[in-house]
């Protein structure tokens, strides 16, 4: 898609540290590996990486990296983040919120499901860590973002309701992906899922042809948590 994303705009700490040039230099990075919709380098622009981190990581909120949250999960890197979108929204052209509705499972400190509501007029995200459910909402607030719902709860259920979405983001690796999260999406819809065991996980992108019918596209080697089932309270 051709076009030219937004300059971020200033941001300042207490200490007087502007993230404005390191968030622009992040931008430019995604740009030389490839990242080539405008719209998902737009959204990134936009989202305040730095929000969702303690402030002693703040300084390497807009490396091309994955950072930890605590608890042992981790902020995605802004590549992985990017990428995901990216294939998410590939069949559409449009600019703004071109779905209804966006499933994220695993969604930590809610960075990847700020980026997401860009595109969809309701984000719902599971995360199974109580206190990222909790510490997300705060930080997705902060932020005035509003068309996102969090619920604590088991990835591998959905979203727990007869609900069905135009797209399902995982950042989380099953051995596996579940075929039940096939049945949540809608016709034309995707889900886009790390999958395999660490260290020989690959990035699929699964797209629901008919009720019976699904077409697998498998892409790049990637590295993610792994899946876990149930819920967890958040012993670090």
């Amino acid at each position: 898609m051709i076009g030219i994303y937004t300059k971020s705009f200033l941001i300042v700490n207490n200490s007087g540290f502007t993230f404005t040039r390191v968030k622009d230099q992040m931008i430019q990075e995604l740009l030389d590996m490839g990242i080539k919709d405008f719209r998902v380098l737009d959204a990134l622009s936009q989202v305040s990486r730095h929000i969702f981190l303690d402030e002693a990581l703040w300084s390497r909120a807009y490396e091309n990296r994955s950072l930890t949250i605590g608890y042992k999960q981790t902020i995605s890197q802004p590549y992985i983040v990017a990428k995901m979108t990216e294939h998410l929204i590939s069949h559409t052209s449009k600019r703004g919120r071109v779905m209804n509705k966006i499933l994220e499972i695993g969604s930590g400190c809610g960075y990847q499901s700020a980026v997401l509501s860009y595109f969809a007029d309701e984000v719902c995200a599971v995360e199974r860590v109580k206190p990222l459910v909790m510490k997300s909402r705060e930080n997705l607030k902060e932020l005035g973002i509003r068309n996102i719902l969090i619920k604590h709860a088991d990835g591998f259920e959905g979203w727990g309701e007869s609900v069905k979405f135009d797209g399902i983001i995982c950042a989380a690796a099953p051995r596996e992906y579940p075929e039940e999260l096939l049945e949540l999406l809608e016709i034309n819809g995707k889900l886009v899922i790390p999958v395999g065991l660490e260290g020989r996980q690959k990035l699929y992108v699964i797209t629901k042809i008919s009720e019976t019918e699904h077409e697998e596209v498998i892409h790049e080697d990637v590295a993610f948590v792994p899946m876990l089932p149930g819920t967890s309270k958040g012993a670090i």
